[in-house]
């Protein structure tokens, strides 16, 4: 279990400095929505081909999968707050250059900077709660970080289509990056003001070989996805997506030589851990590809503005926050049943959605989109938040640090990897197309989403029968 000791008096009133990091973690947050709603349009104004839209989206998620573990560390190591206030000004001044972004290749390099930035922000958001709050006081905080959340998935397509749509001070798509400045002076000042310094009493070493061998498998593996099909599949992108293997290789041997390893060889003798852990990868490469793949739809092959198209997935929050509740209330006794259930829901909206989209062609309206994405919703309510506890239940105390933060990784590189892949597959089917014929590239390419929440489903055989959701 981790300790932390201060170099400052713990404050008597800590919600000002709640307010502080949870503000910055509602930036993040909405960024990681806001940008796939607008992509679209991103993508047309400056002129870039597909590949350099899907970087805008996957990079982020990319680099901050990749520092995130390393992140915490370093809060551990050189003070929570001084590491929180590295992140927030880096993601600020990113989000300046985003929006000031004159080409592609700028957009890319700003948004991989975010994901950077992103990851020393927010690990020090949980640690700094933990100084904030005694053990009894911190429901409530992370109740709030919850909401936060739910609003942040609502909010954050709709303020990207929003400001974009009425062209808000003028600036077009560029004002969904410029907003966070505001937000992060905000944050900024007020880290200052309130927030205590506090860092681990027994930090763990950063693992340098490790994040340098697991960025390059990340890289040997992404690149050639994402580049590949525009430079015609040559020969370099098959070298180097089979180097990825030998490279993940040598990553592991790393960790199990390695005093201080960035990943515990000793999480993965759990089989909870490491089957959960395949399910959500297999998973999330199937959530923000579906989102990506019907915004094109929607906007490039049927006209629809960038507020309906928005307006379509918001059932999925609502969904979510309908059956997570009862999930957590039957969690203890009928875990496994719930997360095969719910991942089969899913698996019947996406079919539902491909069946309507085939059915009606260009003529599908609002509902028949609307609804089978809040049923996927309600679907990834009953098994989403079990999932994430029986993957941790068994993980001993000293370990679940370390466990938590491969956890969230792992969710960013399911969806980094499958925006890679199923943009991939989508823009092949498009071949180049606008309106009808790019719209009907969409339910082909959905396939592959429903089979993903498939593939889960059947994966939760492979979880011991003994496991259940129980809360850590």
């Amino acid at each position: 279990m981790t300790t932390f000791a201060e170099t400052s008096t713990t404050p008597s009133r800590p919600w000002p400095a709640l307010s502080v990091v949870l503000t910055a973690a509602f930036m993040d947050l909405v960024d990681g929505t806001v940008v796939t709603v607008v992509l679209p349009r991103i993508q047309s104004d400056l002129g870039a081909g597909f590949a350099a839209a899907q970087w805008i989206l996957a990079g982020y998620s990319l680099t901050f999968a990749l520092m995130l573990i390393t992140g915490g560390r370093l809060g551990d190591v050189f003070g929570h707050k001084r590491i929180f206030l590295i992140g927030v000004t880096g993601f600020t001044l990113a989000s300046i250059v985003c929006g000031a972004a004159a080409d592609a290749g700028m957009l890319v390099a700003a948004r991989l900077v975010q994901g950077l930035m992103a990851a020393l922000m927010v690990p020090q958001v949980f640690s700094i709660i933990m100084v904030l709050f005694e053990p009894e006081r911190r429901a409530r905080p992370f109740a709030l970080y919850g909401l936060l959340l739910s609003v942040a998935n609502v909010s954050g397509p709709l303020l990207g289509a929003l400001l974009t749509e009425y062209d808000v001070f003028g600036l077009h798509w560029r004002a969904i990056f410029y907003v966070n400045v505001p937000i992060g002076v905000f944050a900024i000042a007020g880290a200052l003001r309130y927030m205590p310094e506090s860092r681990s009493e027994h930090p763990l070493k950063v693992d340098l070989p490790g994040i340098a061998l697991i960025t390059l498998a990340a890289f040997a593996l992404m690149f050639p996805l994402i580049q590949g099909r525009e430079s015609g599949w040559p020969a370099w992108s098959i070298v180097m997506m089979a180097a990825a293997l030998p490279i993940l290789g040598l990553f592991a041997l790393s960790q199990r030589r390695s005093r201080s390893p960035l990943v515990p060889p000793s999480l993965f003798r759990e089989q909870a851990f490491v089957v959960g852990l395949i399910m959500l990868l297999v998973l999330f490469t199937g959530l923000a590809s579906l989102f990506l793949v019907l915004n094109y739809g929607l906007q490039l092959g049927l006209g629809w503005s960038l507020l309906s198209s928005a307006l379509t997935g918001i059932g999925w929050p609502i969904g979510i926050s309908l059956t997570s509740g009862v999930a957590q209330r039957f969690a203890t006794t009928h875990g496994r049943l719930l997360i095969r259930s719910g991942l089969l829901v899913m698996t019947a909206g996406a079919v539902l959605l491909i069946a309507l989209m085939n059915g009606h062609g260009t003529g599908v309206s609002y509902w028949m989109i609307a609804l089978p994405v809040f049923g996927m919703g309600l679907g990834m309510g009953l098994c989403v938040s079990i999932l994430t506890n029986v993957i941790v239940a068994e993980v001993p105390s000293r370990s679940a640090g370390a466990a938590s933060g491969v956890l969230n990784a792992i969710l960013q590189l399911g969806a980094a990897a499958g925006i890679a892949v199923v943009g991939a597959v989508f823009v092949s089917l498009a071949d180049g197309r606008r309106g009808g014929g790019l719209y009907h590239a969409v339910p082909a390419t959905l396939w592959y989403n429903a089979a993903a929440f498939l593939v889960a489903a059947l994966l939760t055989t492979l979880l011991p029968r003994a496991a259940r959701g129980r809360q850590k």
